[in-house]
């Protein structure tokens, strides 16, 4: 017999005063409310920035790269699953987003399925494809981490990367595989035509991807994943199958990569070779890192700064890849935590009060240091110049300045400010790094 009355959903005898109920004006519900709101204060802000970007930048060629961003975000955060939370380096990652890609463009090109399904739920299926891709490799690959695990990655990555000129009726040849995203079911009259409804469709499932991601790393796979990075023999002996977490891992990383290859066609109605071969997954794996794998919101913003040298750097210089390897080379050596790490290290400063105390020091090394990198890469530019400009060409502009890179002086005076600025920065190094360890120890800020 129940102690509760089913007619006031209260104990039996008990006085209507004496209903147990929540007040949230009490300081514990207001701190919960709070902690909700701290929560998805992110998620919040960075929904109603997507929504405005367009607002922001209205050429249909920015609106293209943003939304090649959002799609780099996607699969850098599925790559995170793996190399971040799970410790698995993959080199071949790009096969899932590459097979959920060619999938999605297979499923446009039948006309009958296609018309009859709108387009915002063609990148499901490229993560059903990609995730099936990826059961079928984990079921070996993740027997153990490590060398083993990234070399059968590699293994796995070229031999499908091969197929793709072998098996022509899926993955096209060289010419690789085209189709119609504006073919299917029209959403609420909405056929994407224009690349902004594009933009919009990619966004949502950005922001629900991102948001499924991270609440999986809330998961006991997802923080079991963690345990088996840190020590497999330790979790084993607790009773947990390190095996199978990271095979869950692994076909949760498959689901997402291959949705941003849905994505992926069905912004550029194209997939080639190139999509899943192991450039594409070296360049994952650069981007992840650049970020910060030990960071939820690092893969994101190495795929904004990735995307941005890419796309925008790219269209300035011939050698937008040589940055973008000396900035991956210079985070490796120098921020092994990423970018996002770099950020992180600044919370302690703020939580002490102490971070108006790195402002001065930060003007008096890095504003030097940029400078004289800017006349590194100065001097880098004319060196190629030099070296490949057609015969008789002289002339060339870099920061909005035109010279002979032929003539003596503007190598001499790139020469000088590199060794000036670089020679401040050395110099006023030591005082910066007091200031730091200031900011960073308990005490009276000065």
């Amino acid at each position: 017999m129940s102690n509760f009355d089913p007619n006031t959903d209260m104990p039996r005898g008990a006085r209507p005063e004496e209903q147990i109920t929540t007040d949230p004006s009490k300081p514990s519900e207001r701190m919960q409310f709070r902690l909700m709101l701290f929560n998805l204060a992110p998620w919040i802000i960075a929904s109603l920035v997507l929504l405005l970007l367009p607002a922001v930048f209205t050429n249909n060629s920015t609106i293209t790269i943003m939304n090649q961003m959002m799609i780099t975000i996607v699969f850098a955060l599925a790559y995170n699953m793996l190399l971040g939370q799970g410790g698995m380096l993959s080199f071949g990652h790009a096969v899932y987003a590459g097979v959920g890609g060619f999938a999605c463009m297979h499923i446009m090109n039948t006309s009958d399925f296609f018309s009859s399904i709108p387009l915002v739920i063609l990148p499901f299926f490229g993560g059903l494809f990609g995730m099936g891709l990826a059961m079928i490799v984990g079921s070996f690959s993740t027997r153990s981490a490590g060398t083993v695990f990234a070399m059968i990655s590699l293994g796995v990555g070229e031999l499908i990367a091969a197929s793709s000129v072998i098996i022509v009726a899926f993955f096209g040849g060289e010419g690789g595989v085209s189709g119609n995203r504006t073919d299917a079911l029209p959403f609420f009259g909405n056929e994407f035509l224009q690349q902004i409804n594009v933009y919009y469709l990619i966004a949502v499932w950005t922001i629900i991807s991102a948001a499924l991601m991270f609440l999986w790393s809330r998961t006991p796979v997802g923080r079991m994943a963690n345990a088996v990075r840190d020590n497999p023999e330790r979790a084993e002996f607790l009773g947990y199958s390190a095996r199978w977490v990271r095979f869950y891992s692994f076909v949760a990383s498959g689901f997402f990569a291959g949705v941003s290859g849905g994505l992926f066609a069905i912004n550029y109605e194209i997939l080639t070779e190139e999509n899943l071969n192991t450039a594409s997954s070296g360049v994952i794996l650069l981007v992840t890192f650049l970020g910060g794998v030990g960071f939820f919101f690092g893969p994101i913003i190495g795929a904004v700064v990735f995307t941005l040298v890419q796309t925008v750097l790219s269209l300035q210089t011939e050698l937008w890849a040589f940055y973008a390897g000396s900035l991956f080379l210079a985070t490796v050596m120098f921020f092994p935590g990423g970018l996002a790490g770099l950020i992180m290290m600044h919370v302690p400063a703020f939580k002490l009060g102490k971070s108006k105390l790195l402002i001065i020091p930060y003007v008096k090394t890095l504003v030097p240091a940029a400078i004289g990198i800017l006349a590194v890469c100065a001097l880098v530019e004319m060196t190629f110049h030099y070296r490949h400009a057609a015969t008789g060409d002289h002339e060339m502009t870099l920061f909005w300045t035109t010279f002979d890179s032929h003539t003596v002086l503007p190598w001499l005076v790139a020469a000088a400010i590199a060794a000036v600025g670089l020679g401040i920065a050395r110099a006023t190094a030591p005082s910066l790094k007091e200031a730091w360890n200031e900011a960073n120890t308990r005490g009276a800020a000065s």
